[in-house]
């Protein structure tokens, strides 16, 4: 298989311009109980995270993104002409990583799946094409803190999760490099987003893998964590920013999707600072906001 085959060597008006802080915030009540009513379980029929919705009408209706947030306006087309690929890790019968939030579980994978969705929303409402490769039929975007676990995610288009870990990357890998083929010619990025688990006493920043031979996701990965440095430098001038961006090459995805690839772990999900930077919900939607910004500073550059 080839290894990322590349074909391309501020306004922070995002969510009606609403700015948010990571990760110092007071923590949200470990009591807080999951959804008892989700949104629509329809899966948009070949639009946006499904398939990549056309900024025509310049307001989208995407079933996927949940009732509340089902309605996108294309506020412009900064991003028109690029394509993404958003990958939360695991998901279907593997939650991924745990950690203990008072007496609830959180699940790496229900957490790195807010976060995408988010990322996904933002990005179609700047003229993005859009595809999620890990889907959740019936969860949408979700404001709670405690979000509730389930093993009913999917694999592009509608594929049931494997057990089995190398044929569940292989799945989503295979969905990704199909869709690179269409697209061919085009500005494509994949974004691998992942909840790390490490001892509880580690608080840790967001941090990059990138191939070591792939320029453009090097370059990605420096682009989205330069924002990152900044938006921490602006916040909280009294921390230091830790994140880093690093090689990566031996993980799978990373390895064998062609499109430059970044993968994103996103903090320490045992961690009592770094859940505050999960379970609210501003927060999740600000990670979201400045992977973004990173993006869009990528793209710019290309164009």
């Amino acid at each position: 298989m080839e290894l990322n085959k590349e074909r391309f060597g501020k306004d922070n008006g995002l969510i009606a311009g609403k700015e948010y802080t990571l990760p110092e915030l007071t923590k949200a009540s470990s009591s807080a109980a999951p959804a008892t009513t989700g949104p629509s379980p329809a899966i948009a029929k070949e639009t946006a995270a499904s398939s990549p919705a056309k900024s025509t009408s310049r307001v989208l209706d995407i079933p996927l993104f949940g009732d509340k947030y089902s309605r996108v306006e294309v506020k412009d087309d900064k991003l028109k002409g690029a394509v993404y690929y958003l990958s939360s890790g695991h998901g279907g019968p593997d939650p991924g990583a745990v950690g203990k939030y008072g007496s609830n579980d959180l699940a790496e994978d229900e957490y790195a799946y807010d976060v995408t969705i988010r990322l996904a929303r933002v990005l179609m409402e700047h003229g993005a094409t859009v595809y999620m490769i890990i889907q959740d039929p019936d969860d949408g975007i979700r404001d709670e803190g405690v979000l509730k676990m389930d093993r009913d995610e999917v694999t592009y288009p509608k594929q049931k999760i494997p057990l089995n870990h190398s044929a569940r990357l292989r799945q989503r890998t295979n969905a990704v490099n199909g869709l690179y083929l269409k697209h061919k010619g085009a500005y494509q990025r994949m974004l691998a987003i992942h909840v790390d688990s490490r001892s509880e006493s580690q608080n840790i920043d967001v941090f990059f893998y990138h191939h070591e031979n792939s320029k453009d996701g090097e370059q990605l990965a420096k682009n989205i964590h330069q924002t990152f440095t900044n938006k921490y430098k602006r916040y909280q001038p009294n921390r230091d920013y830790s994140g880093n961006v690093s090689q990566r090459s031996s993980l799978y995805v990373v390895k064998y999707t062609h499109p430059p690839t970044v993968f994103i772990e996103l903090g320490n999900i045992r961690n009592d600072k770094d859940q505050r930077r999960f379970v609210i919900s501003d927060n999740r939607q600000a990670l979201a906001n400045w992977i973004y910004e990173g993006l869009l500073s990528d793209y710019s550059a290309e164009k």
